[in-house]
C-alpha cells in the first residue's frame, strides 16, 4: 500500500501529465487512500478532468472534489445564452434523446431532468453540456427507466461482461439483481477497476440503478 506522501506525489504527477488540467491552481491532500482536491479552476470541464485524473492513480480509493469554478469574465455567458447552447448541443449529439430531456440554468449551473432508457444516454447528456463555455457545474437528475427484463438474465449478462472486460477482478465481484436494481459487492484492485465494473453493470438491459458497494483492496 502506498504511503500518503507517495500517493500525493503520484496524483500530482498525473494532474501535471493531463494537459486539460492546470495543476498549479489545484491544492491536493492525500490520506488513507482518499484524495481531496481544493482550489479554483476556470471551467467545469477542468474540474471534471482533474477528478478523473486523480481517480486513475493506483492507490486512490475515493476522491473528494472541492474545487471551485471561477469563470473568467472573458468567458462568462448569460444563462439565456447557455440555455440556447445546451438545446443545440443535446440536439446535435446522436447518443442523446434530446426530446426526453429538459434543462435549467441558474448562474451558470446546469440542471438536467427527464427520463431515458439507458445510462449511456444519461452520461452523454452530461458530457454534451459540461464543456460549454460559461458552465460552472452540472446536476444530472435524468432518470434511467429501462424496459423490464429477468433479474436472473441481468445478473448473468453482467457477470459475463465482467469476465470479458476485467477477468482479473471478475471472480472477486458479486452481482445481485433485484428488479431493476443491481448491487455490486466484493473487492477490486483499483478505482479504475471499480469504474469498469460499474460501467459493465450499467450496460446490461433493464438496469435502472447500480449500487456500487465494491471495496478497493490493494
Amino acid at each position: 500500500m502506498k504511503t500518503d506522501m507517495q500517493l500525493h506525489k503520484d496524483v500530482l504527477s498525473e494532474l501535471t501529465w493531463d494537459p486539460r488540467v492546470k495543476e498549479k491552481e489545484i491544492g491536493l491532500a492525500a490520506k488513507g487512500g482518499v484524495v481531496t482536491l481544493t482550489g479554483s479552476v476556470e471551467s467545469y470541464a477542468e474540474k471534471w478532468a482533474a477528478e478523473r485524473a486523480a481517480e486513475r492513480v493506483a492507490g486512490v480509493k475515493a476522491v473528494a472534489n472541492d474545487l471551485a469554478v471561477t469563470i473568467p469574465s472573458a468567458f462568462s455567458r448569460a444563462d439565456t445564452d447557455i440555455a440556447h447552447k445546451i438545446v443545440d448541443s443535446l440536439a446535435w449529439d446522436i447518443q442523446v434523446p434530446h426530446d426526453k430531456i429538459k434543462s435549467k440554468v441558474t448562474n451558470g449551473w446546469v440542471t438536467l431532468d427527464g427520463e431515458v432508457e439507458w445510462q449511456y444516454q444519461r452520461d452523454a447528456a452530461a458530457r454534451a453540456v459540461r464543456n460549454l463555455t460559461g458552465v460552472c457545474g452540472v446536476t444530472n437528475l435524468i432518470k434511467v427507466t429501462p424496459q423490464r427484463v429477468s433479474s436472473h438474465d441481468v445478473s448473468k449478462s453482467i457477470k459475463e461482461a465482467l469476465e470479458r472486460r476485467a477477468d482479473r477482478t471478475a471472480a472477486r465481484i458479486v452481482v445481485e439483481a433485484t428488479g431493476r436494481v443491481v448491487t455490486l459487492t466484493g473487492s477490486v484492485a483499483s478505482f479504475g477497476d471499480r469504474r469498469a465494473a460499474e460501467g459493465a453493470a450499467w450496460s446490461a438491459p433493464g438496469v435502472a440503478e447500480v449500487r456500487d458497494e465494491l471495496s478497493v483492496v490493494f
